[in-house]
């Protein structure tokens, strides 16, 4: 199972953490994102490259190569399809692939394109095999077939398509069949923000929502936000109301530390179930190998939710390895938890020497 699983993606969704977008994230973003590359923060080689990209094609009164945007969630693909769109004064059509089961949905949304608008198709990769074939025309030839039909009587009808865009964004992009990847004219992928990016984006978004913010309080924001934007605005709205309840409205650092204290997110950013997993691994198992089913049964989560919802960012954060043998505890586990590794975890057997040598 991954990230195409519903129940994972609403585990996802109900953390304070997590990167998918519920419905509140969708509404606040909607007016905090920026309108133009100008604003875009961030993503400086994309941005510079897409820039390019952009003006070469208004320069010849054309429309834009078909774009392919991949990441993680939360660090603005959908924002710079909507930037893309704006840039070349064209409207957008938002979509995504998972709402396209058929080859006749996708030739109903290509037939009604105005010329030069945006398609952006969210999660792209989770496409169905015959609209995906049919894109292959639209995105080269800028025309479909039309089967009218059934059987050996069935007829294929050409359609003229006008020019279009087509971003494409997808967190797998591993997914993608090469033929679908090629027809894309620019492909970029989406970084993890750094920490003084982060503090530039909560600075911009505090201004937009009207709190007052120290340099202090975004600092310590952005070192709990895991590189991703999309989570930082979450904690600084958590935050917010922290500060309006409990304080006079102005964010510093101790009120920072202390609301997300509340919220069960630490220096780190790691939340319940992330200290959970490692609190299992070190505490039950001495630092592992350890199976992942055994260690997804003594945290009292599915498998699936702790290898695609909990691991990834320990992972990246070098707090947990998944080897063959299974999960192993990294001293920067211990040290993050403030525990002492067992004498035996430098042999990487991950069991207590039973005669104490």
């Amino acid at each position: 199972m991954n990230w195409d699983d519903t129940t994972d993606a609403e585990a996802a969704a109900e953390r304070l953490v997590g990167a998918v977008a519920d419905g509140e994230d969708q509404a606040v973003e909607a007016a905090l994102r920026p309108k133009d590359l100008g604003e875009f923060i961030g993503q400086e080689k994309v941005r510079e490259q897409l820039d390019l990209v952009l003006r070469a094609a208004r320069a010849r009164g054309a429309t834009a190569d078909h774009v392919l945007l991949s990441g993680a969630p939360g660090l603005g693909k959908t924002t710079l399809s909507m930037i893309i769109a704006a840039e070349m004064e064209a409207p957008i059509r938002i979509t995504s692939g998972p709402a396209i089961q058929h080859a006749g949905d996708l030739a109903a949304i290509l037939s009604s394109l105005q010329e030069g608008e945006v398609l952006f198709l969210d999660e792209i990769h989770r496409m169905s095999r015959p609209a995906e074939e049919m894109l292959y025309m639209a995105m080269e030839d800028f025309r479909v077939d039309v089967i009218v039909g059934k059987g050996p009587g069935a007829t294929a009808i050409p359609l003229e398509l006008p020019p279009f865009t087509l971003v494409g964004a997808t967190t797998r992009a591993g997914l993608l069949p090469p033929p679908l990847r090629d027809r894309f004219g620019f492909t970029a992928h989406m970084e993890f923000y750094g920490p003084a990016e982060l503090e530039h984006v909560i600075h911009r978004s505090a201004g937009l929502l009207d709190v007052g913010i120290d340099p202090t309080g975004a600092a310590e924001i952005a070192g709990r936000s895991r590189g991703t934007p999309r989570i930082a605005n979450r904690l600084l709205r958590r935050v917010r109301d922290y500060a309006q309840v409990k304080a006079d409205g102005r964010i510093t650092q101790e009120i920072a530390a202390a609301a997300l204290a509340v919220y069960e997110v630490d220096a780190r950013g790691l939340d319940r179930l992330d200290r959970g997993v490692l609190e299992a691994l070190l505490k039950l198992f001495g630092g592992g190998p350890v199976g992942l089913s055994t260690l997804a049964v003594a945290v009292g989560e599915e498998r699936e939710t702790v290898e695609e919802v909990a691991e990834p960012f320990l992972v990246r954060e070098g707090l947990l390895a998944r080897t063959p043998r299974g999960r192993v505890a990294t001293p920067a586990a211990w040290a993050h938890l403030g525990l002492t590794p067992p004498r035996s975890q430098g042999s990487g057997n991950g069991q207590q020497d039973l005669f104490g040598a």
